[in-house]
C-alpha cells in the first residue's frame, strides 16, 4: 500500500515498457516491511534535462534508477560523481542527499561481472568484445577492465563514443590491450551485446553468431525477453549465456546499499521477484 509516507524511488528511461527493476524491487521492500516503491517515470531524450531537476523537487523522493537512454546525459546534470561514474562515463543511479545535492554512481558494470563470474567465467587474462558504448557498455567495459581483462575490444555505431571509452580506459587501465572498430566476435572469450538491439521485434543480431565459438561466453542486456534471439542462438551452438536480468539481481544489492535500504542476496530477491516478460 502506497501512502502519504512511502519513499519513492523513480524509475528514468524512455520506453518503460520493458523495465524489469520494480518487479523485483516492489516485491522485496514488501516482504522486509519497508515503505518504499521503485515508479516507473517515462522520459523522452528531448525533455529529460529540464525534467530532472523537477522530478528531484518531489520531498519524498529517495533517489533514482537511470536506464537507457539517459545514463551519459545524466553526468552532467548531478552535483558529483563516483569515480566509478566517471571511468564508465555514465551514470545508473542517483541519490538525493539531505542537503539536496544529487550524487551519481555506476553499478551495471559489477552487477554484468559478478553476474558472469558467479557462473565460473573469470575475467583475468581474457579477450573481451563489447558492441555498444552508451551508457550501460561503458560501464560494463569499465567492470571488465576492473576485473583483469588483458584485452577489450570496443564497438560503436559513433566512433566518437567507442573513441572517447578507450581513451578513459586506456588512462586508468594501461596495463590492458584496447581496440575499436570491430565487432567480430571470432577469437574472443567473452562477447556481450550492450545495444538496444534485441528489444523491436525484427532487429538484427548484434554479432555475426556463426563467427562464435561454442567456448564463448555471450552475455546481453536486453531484458524484453528472457532469451533474446542472440542467446538463443548462442545457446544453440553451445555457448555459455547471461540473460540481462542477471545484471540486475547482481547490482541491486549495491542499489539497496547505494540508497540506505539495507542489502539482500541475489538469491533472496529472485525467491520473491514477479518477473514478467
Amino acid at each position: 500500500m502506497i501512502s502519504g509516507k512511502t519513499t519513492l524511488i523513480a524509475h528514468l528511461g524512455y520506453p518503460t515498457e520493458a523495465f524489469k527493476a520494480p518487479m523485483i524491487y516492489n516485491p522485496w521492500f514488501d516482504k522486509q516491511g519497508i515503505d518504499a516503491v521503485v515508479v516507473p517515470m517515462g522520459v523522452k531524450p528531448e525533455d529529460y534535462a529540464a525534467s530532472l531537476p523537477q522530478i528531484f523537487r518531489f520531498s519524498n523522493l529517495r533517489g533514482a534508477l537511470v536506464t537507457m537512454p539517459h545514463k551519459v546525459t545524466t553526468m552532467a546534470l548531478v552535483d558529483e560523481v563516483t569515480p566509478t561514474a566517471r571511468v564508465a562515463g555514465a551514470c545508473n543511479a542517483i541519490l538525493k542527499r539531505p542537503d539536496g545535492t544529487l550524487l551519481g554512481d555506476q553499478f551495471d558494470g559489477a552487477g554484468f561481472v559478478r553476474g558472469v563470474e558467479r557462473k565460473g567465467r573469470l575475467f583475468k587474462g581474457t579477450r573481451v568484445l563489447v558492441s555498444g558504448t552508451g551508457g550501460v557498455g561503458s560501464a560494463i567495459a569499465a567492470s571488465i577492465a576492473a576485473a583483469g581483462a588483458a584485452e577489450l575490444m570496443l564497438f560503436d555505431m559513433s566512433d566518437a563514443s567507442a573513441n572517447a571509452l578507450a581513451a578513459r580506459l586506456r588512462e586508468n587501465y594501461p596495463q590492458m590491450k584496447v581496440a575499436t572498430g570491430s565487432k567480430d566476435p571470432a577469437g574472443f572469450d567473452v562477447v556481450v551485446n550492450a545495444t538496444p538491439l534485441g528489444m523491436k521485434e525484427g532487429d538484427p543480431l548484434p554479432f555475426d553468431v556463426d563467427r562464435i565459438s561454442p567456448d564463448t561466453f555471450v552475455g546481453e542486456v536486453v531484458m524484453k525477453t528472457e532469451y533474446t534471439p542472440l542467446l538463443q542462438a548462442a545457446k544453440a551452438k553451445g555457448c555459455q549465456v547471461q540473460v540481462g536480468t542477471d545484471m540486475l539481481f547482481e547490482m541491486i544489492p549495491a542499489y539497496l546499499e547505494f540508497f540506505g535500504f539495507g542489502t539482500a542476496s541475489p538469491e533472496e530477491l529472485r525467491a520473491v521477484a514477479q518477473l514478467k516478460y
